[in-house]
């Protein structure tokens, strides 16, 4: 019998659809899940008549593949990803390839890679995004780990992924180690603020304009077809015009508590941890632990007097207003991901190609926009450019924005209507863009209670100082340290 070009384990949907899409790539994939009953519902179901192996022990999965090995991990997260490994490894010889496809923490695939690599394999921990419809049709896919295991997969991922309209690949190898797992949960942290942003702008609609589910959807419908054309503008526009078998519009049928799985709260700590002001995507988290709170807010909302005003402007030009600074607020969002991928590249010594991550982001994720191309051009005109607001292009959208964007945060606080991450972009862009910001005071008062020292304007760089301001510190100052 022939032998596959490539193993999947895991029979959930994401798997399934991912071997539906290699096999009808051309490919012969071999399969394999725990709960063996899976691996025989799956082949006589929906891969029934395919180029596609079920297997019912590890052991049979294994030697039905062909040579070097490529066992793809199609499981939860966190400890069955290591179970499995421990399980595979035996059986595999020296220059296999394990790839785990889940959604697992960067510091996990580093520590397995070099585990994996310590036993003679290969290992490659890879993102991928863009849900059900994305594996079966062509997902985004940011492989990183073992070099060498890159050429023997890479037909395989560039087939399978989606294509751009210029039919490049959304699939290219993003570096050692942890990169593409890293680069995937930047991609989930950008991915919460999108979603929180047009949230924000749904219910600055709703409940700040009085607008019906029909008028957003023909605004949502219109936003779609300039600069915000997106993936999740196009989702929100269909969302906002479904109706159920009553009549009922479903949204407004959902409980507005947000659950997550993890990624998003992983970058912000990563941005933490880097020291890197990725405040858009903390607020987009923050608001989904705020949510969660439902029956604090519903107490909250009966107990607390929370003054609030009607809109009374023109109603048209707001919605402008939301256009554009919903486009300056992704265009910071976007500026401090990068930021936070080009901390993690010094620190772990990954070579990323900036603007080859904007191209795997066209196509198949979730946070797949035109927008992109521009991120992509921006790094192939300066490839050494240090944030996003400072390319051309991006500096002269959001300066043309401020207006529109100033105008909407104003009146969503005089109308009491919560936007987290849409006012912590404004106040980024206004902190960025501040040749002088009051840390001057901060460090005083560091040094105060602390004697945590300083830096002087009159000084160079690199030179610390310590005041004793009470006249009772004395001159010894604590050792200078950032935390």
């Amino acid at each position: 019998m022939a032998k596959a070009d490539i193993g999947v384990v895991g029979l959930a949907v994401m798997g399934e659809n991912l071997i539906l899409n290699m096999e009808s790539k051309g490919f012969t994939v071999a399969c394999y899940n725990r709960t063996t009953s899976k691996v025989e519902n799956f082949i006589n179901g929906r891969a029934k008549g395919k180029n596609i192996i079920g297997a019912m022990s590890v052991e049979e999965f294994v030697d039905s593949l062909a040579k070097p090995r490529k066992v793809m991990i199609m499981v939860k997260a966190g400890k069955p990803v290591d179970m499995f490994i421990d399980q595979v490894l035996p059986l595999l010889d020296d220059g296999d390839i394990i790839i785990d496809g889940g959604n697992s923490h960067f510091p996990d695939t580093i520590r397995r890679m070099e585990y994996v690599e310590s036993k003679g394999k290969l290992y490659i921990g890879t993102g991928v995004s863009g849900g059900e419809e994305g594996a079966l049709t062509g997902p985004s896919i940011m492989p990183g780990g073992s070099p060498a295991a890159w050429e023997p997969v890479k037909p395989i991922f560039q087939k399978i992924s989606a294509q751009t309209d210029e039919g490049e690949p959304c699939c290219d190898w993003v570096g050692q180690g942890g990169a593409g797992h890293f680069v995937k949960m930047v991609h989930n942290g950008i991915e919460y603020g999108d979603m929180q942003m047009i949230c924000e702008t749904y219910q600055m609609m709703k409940e700040g304009l009085g607008m019906s589910n029909e008028e957003m959807h023909d605004v949502f419908s219109e936003w779609n077809e300039g600069e915000l054309d997106s993936y999740l503008i196009e989702i929100t526009r269909d969302i906002l015009g479904y109706k159920d078998e009553d009549g009922n519009a479903v949204v407004d049928l959902i409980l507005d508590t947000a659950g997550q799985k993890g990624t998003g709260k992983w970058t912000a700590i990563a941005a933490l941890d880097a020291g890197q002001p990725l405040t858009l995507i903390g607020e987009a988290v923050f608001a989904r632990c705020l949510s969660a709170l439902k029956e604090e807010r519903v107490q909250a909302a009966k107990i607390i007097n929370k003054q609030k005003s009607a809109f009374d402007g023109d109603k048209k030009q707001m919605i402008q207003d939301l256009r554009k600074a919903l486009y300056a607020s992704k265009i910071v969002s976007y500026a401090q991901g990068y930021q936070l991928m080009r901390a993690a590249a010094a620190e772990y010594g990954w070579d990323l190609n900036y603007g080859g991550i904007a191209l795997m982001w066209r196509g198949g994720c979730i946070i797949r926009s035109a927008f992109l191309g521009k991120i992509k051009e921006a790094f192939e005109n300066n490839p050494e450019i240090v944030n996003l607001l400072l390319d051309p292009f991006f500096k002269d959208a959001v300066e043309s924005a401020q207006d529109s964007w100033r105008r909407v945060v104003t009146a969503a606080v005089n109308m009491g209507v919560p936007m987290p991450a849409m006012s912590s972009a404004l106040s980024y862009f206004d902190g960025y863009s501040s040749e002088r910001l009051p840390a001057n005071l901060l460090q005083a008062q560091r040094d105060y209670f602390g004697a945590h020292t300083y830096e002087r304007v009159d000084k160079p760089r690199g030179e610390f100082f310590h005041t004793n301001w009470t006249g009772r510190g004395g001159s010894t100052a604590a050792s200078t340290y950032i935390a």
